[in-house]
């Protein structure tokens, strides 16, 4: 049995699992970046885990002005807070195109209280949403995720792992706390019916059931 080639196996393991995430459009996850590297074994983790931590240290120590994050379930380069200003200048002419208070307003609610219907969303704002509600599922922020079981079957909206990229989370677990919204499924589906027992049947015979005497089963043990 041959051992599959490993890609760029004399460079370093740090530098191709920087050069993965570099390269990479979207955040790059362990399990990706193992296949890639062409390495299934179970220390894999841990190696790419401890090579992102060595690099970020060697970025810190050398005033980079990036760092390796976690980011909706992969990693990717981000630029550090205090250049924030600068980035935000150079990506002015997308900047004018930025979500409407409205648009956050319901990217909020869904994020928070999903699967959500539309009808709480516009309980909770106080307006209808129907076009908000398609301009972020145009951006590909929210997308339908089932439907309610309910009259009419409506549908149920959740975010996107979009949503977590552009707003740089790990996972729906780093939302932060907000006053007013509370973190918690708006629809859930009812519990199925626990089934009636009636008490007295189990001392039910059911019909066509041959009745026996004690003597008669007594007999038959000792014949």
């Amino acid at each position: 049995m041959t051992t599959p080639d490993i890609p760029c196996s004399s460079i370093s393991f740090e530098q191709r699992v920087e050069a993965l995430i570099f390269s990479s459009e979207r955040p790059i996850s362990e399990s990706r970046m193992k296949t890639v590297l062409g390495i299934e074994d179970e220390d894999a983790t841990k190696q790419i885990k401890a090579s992102i931590e060595s690099l970020n240290e060697s970025y810190d120590k050398n005033a980079c002005s990036f760092r390796i994050e976690r980011v909706a379930g992969g990693y990717r380069p981000l630029t550090r807070e205090e250049f924030a200003p600068l980035v935000t200048r150079l990506h002015a002419e997308r900047q004018q195109q930025k979500l409407s208070q409205a648009a956050l307003e319901t990217l909020s609610i869904i994020a928070y209280r999903q699967p959500v219907m539309r009808a709480e969303i516009e309980v909770i704002r106080g307006v209808a949403c129907g076009e908000v509600l398609r301009s972020v599922m145009e951006k590909r922020l929210v997308k339908i995720v089932g439907r309610a079981e309910e009259l009419g079957r409506p549908m149920l909206y959740g975010t996107t792992r979009d949503f977590l990229n552009i707003f740089g989370l790990a996972s729906l677990d780093d939302l932060p706390d907000v006053q007013g919204l509370v973190r918690e499924a708006s629809w859930k589906p009812a519990a199925p019916p626990e089934p009636k027992v009636d008490s007295d049947s189990s001392n039910e015979i059911p019909s066509g059931t041959e009745l026996t005497s004690d003597s008669e089963v007594s007999s038959e043990n000792h014949s």
